[in-house]
């Protein structure tokens, strides 16, 4: 059972990792990376569809996207979509491209975004903590159901503990390159 829970309770963190790194991604920073478009939902014959199941999208230059529609009628749906997008971008359309530019980031504009990122860090941290919570409830319920010795319990709340500071700490590690990543010009 023990051995169970920390698998799982390891899963679970690695998961809030992971859903921390694509939010991460898609913060926008002066460089231009085409995971950013991944969100944006396209007008597809009446379907909403992401942008990446419609066209090739792909980087021209640092600061620059490149998003090919594979249908000739797309292009100007695809940057219509792009344009109504939050991401505040301004796409033009060359022949069969639509080319993305990044416009650089004003310092006011980063020191945003680096709040916008410590919040989406703080979240993590508490789905990790979560997971933890969650991980402790069930081993003091099997403790109760005697279903485990305290020893084995408080072991196994020692080694919860420890993947809980590791997540964090890969948090931390995602945080301090995003900023860094952010305030670079």
């Amino acid at each position: 059972m023990i051995p169970d829970l920390k698998k799982t309770t390891e899963q679970k963190m690695q998961k809030s990792v992971e859903a921390l790194k694509n939010d991460l991604a898609k913060v926008r920073t002066g460089r231009a990376h085409t995971g950013l478009l991944d969100h944006v939902m396209v007008d597809y014959y009446g379907t909403p569809t992401a942008i990446n199941q419609i066209a090739s999208v792909s980087l021209l230059d640092a600061r620059t996207i490149g998003v090919q529609p594979w249908e000739k009628p797309m292009i100007a749906k695809v940057e219509k979509a792009i344009r109504d997008s939050d991401l505040g971008l301004n796409p033009a359309t060359m022949g069969d491209v639509v080319r993305v530019p990044m416009p650089a980031l004003t310092e006011e504009r980063r020191k945003d975004l680096i709040k916008v990122v410590r919040g989406e860090t703080e979240e993590a941290k508490v789905a990790i903590r979560n997971v933890r919570r969650d991980a402790n409830n069930s081993l003091k319920d099997a403790l109760k159901a005697k279903t485990i010795a305290e020893d084995d319990e408080r072991r196994a709340q020692d080694d919860i503990q420890k993947l809980t500071d590791k997540y964090i700490a890969e948090t931390e590690k995602l945080l301090a390159h995003k900023e860094q990543e952010l305030m670079q010009i």
